[in-house]
């Protein structure tokens, strides 16, 4: 019974975290807004970038806590490390906090113009190598749900088969966004004369990513929650 209370606690937690990122992923949608309508775009811009980068975070820990908790029944593990995305989730922790510096120096005014694209590049970059790691977390989850049954079969519920949905179609947006990012932070790197415009568009595509990819870590979560 303690267990199982044990697992239902960490389940909403990762659920939350899911939800917690998203928000962020909305606050950081809201700033580059109003930098794009021309409220203090330069500010506003090293602000989204350290909302973001604190969004990445969460999204990071959240996945990495709900890896960790995948258990096979007797012990078997059949996913290696590659297979479990340990890899970009590390580059996920190490790209958010070094975003939260490059933001923070910015909005000291500290070569904001070079930063920020820089940042820019570095999250498109994780979100682009962790693409997968919500499918690769639905996957896991699936094999350890019917390991537990008797005879390794299990109800496809209307909620799992969404998630499934979810996790299979945010994997190609991330993707997509994350290498958008990439091309708009070299743009903008490259001294072009609409930098600033490039740098807000390459964090409102971030943005919109870690909002999907978080309600899909949250619907993934919540699919295999038992009461």
């Amino acid at each position: 019974m303690s267990i199982t209370r044990d697992i239902a606690t960490h389940d909403n937690a990762v659920a939350y975290g899911g939800l917690i990122d998203a928000i962020g992923g909305v606050a950081t949608i809201v700033l580059v807004i109003c930098g794009l309508v021309g409220i203090a775009p330069p500010m506003m811009v090293a602000i989204a970038t350290i909302v973001f980068g604190v969004a990445l975070l969460i999204q990071g820990g959240a996945m990495l806590s709900e890896y960790m908790q995948v258990v096979f029944p007797g012990g078997v593990r059949t996913a290696s490390v590659e297979q479990m995305g340990g890899n970009s989730l590390a580059l996920v922790f190490l790209v958010g906090a070094a975003g939260i510096v490059l933001g923070v120096l910015s909005l000291l005014g500290i070569s904001a113009a070079i930063l920020t694209p820089v940042a820019a590049i570095g999250y498109g970059t994780a979100l682009l190598l962790s693409s997968n790691a919500v499918w690769r977390l639905y996957v896991l989850r699936r094999a350890s749900a019917q390991m537990e049954t008797a005879i390794g079969q299990s109800q496809h519920v209307g909620a799992e088969m969404l998630a499934s949905e979810m996790a299979s179609g945010s994997a190609g947006i991330q993707a997509l966004a994350g290498l958008a990012a990439i091309v708009l932070g070299i743009l903008a790197l490259a001294g072009s004369p609409n930098d600033l415009t490039l740098n807000l568009v390459a964090l409102l595509a971030l943005g919109s990513t870690i909002v999907l990819t978080g309600s899909t870590l949250s619907a993934t979560v919540l699919s295999f929650m038992r009461t």
